[in-house]
């Protein structure tokens, strides 16, 4: 029988996460909650909010401390993008801290995609920032699969992603 697969949230792994996204110009913060509740349920949604007016724009920013990436996590192995992830969540990695954004246009359908560097997509973004010792090999366990015993990846590696988000053929 094969042991289930161990499950990280990184709450409970001495991670420090703030997850945040800014309501900008028309958004509509049922749709931003929509988004963000899809991908981190556990996101803690002001409860008073205000849709935008004609003249009336919003600008605001949502914030969330230590908030569970299980799901975030669990979407990212159902879909098979974790060698992206992996290079989407540690291009600005610094040791101990890394961020990265995802798109709410995405999240708001149960999907994880990463913007090309300097993007600002139609829709917004989810910021999430990861500090901690070891958040390298937390990372790199976060985002394994059975593929790496053949190939093995590690941060900022040789097959890393091109900056335009191209992928880089292995030889």
């Amino acid at each position: 029988m094969q042991e289930p697969m161990l499950r990280l949230n990184g709450v409970n792994e001495n991670l420090q996460i703030r997850i945040e996204t800014a309501l900008r110009g028309a958004d509509v913060p049922q749709k931003v909650e929509l988004a963000v509740l899809t991908i981190f349920p556990e996101f803690p949604v002001p409860t008073h909010h205000e849709n935008p007016q004609l003249g009336q724009a919003i600008d605001t920013v949502w914030t969330g401390q230590n908030v569970s990436l299980a799901t975030f996590l669990k979407l990212l192995h159902e879909q098979r993008i974790l060698d992206t992830a992996l290079d989407a969540m540690t291009a600005s990695f610094e040791g101990s801290k890394t961020e990265f954004s995802l798109l709410r246009q995405a999240a708001i359908v149960g999907k994880v995609a990463f913007p090309l560097p300097g993007e600002r997509p139609l829709g917004g973004l989810i910021h999430v920032v990861l500090e901690g010792q070891n958040l390298g090999d937390w990372l790199e366990a976060a985002t394994w699969h059975k593929g790496r015993d053949t190939v093995p990846r590690s941060i900022q590696d040789d097959n890393t992603m091109g900056a335009d988000g191209e992928a880089v053929t292995w030889i």
